[in-house]
């Protein structure tokens, strides 16, 4: 867990405000931070259609969020049961910051990772490469 102020914004609403963040770093990515669902709008937060496996994690949750009349889809993920060795992330979701309207770490304005398909989070203090831009997921 890290005391670091995250915030999720989207549509004018605030969907996340944490001092509880977990902070995960892995090989050739920027930090993902999973904020413990009691610290969301959980009424902005609807079960996403599709999932995914992590080899390591396990089953993927994936959620939406809706304001309004506007419904932003796979905005993050959740391991509901994950495997054995990753049970610290049960109760908590984590963001792609560039499918949401701001993020912030600390008062810094978040860079998604680039690509589409991981959702690491860039700040000035973490330094590249990353995954994720072209010819690099295979790395």
């Amino acid at each position: 867990m890290t005391p670091r102020h995250v915030v999720l914004e989207v549509g004018g609403r605030v969907l996340g405000d944490t001092r509880r963040a977990i902070r995960v770093c892995e090989t050739s990515h920027p930090p993902t931070y999973y904020v413990p669902r009691e610290d969301l709008a959980d009424e902005l937060l609807a079960r996403g259609s599709v999932g995914s496996w992590c080899e390591w994690k396990g089953q993927a949750t994936y959620w939406d969020v809706v304001v309004d009349d506007r419904r932003v889809p796979s905005v993050g993920w959740s391991y509901e049961q994950p495997t054995p060795g990753y049970e610290h992330l049960a109760g908590a979701v984590a963001f792609y910051p560039g499918r949401l309207d701001r993020v912030t770490v600390d008062g810094e304005l978040v860079r998604p990772q680039p690509g589409d398909f991981y959702g690491g989070w860039i700040t000035d203090e973490v330094v590249g490469p990353f995954k994720g831009a072209p010819g690099t997921l295979g790395w």
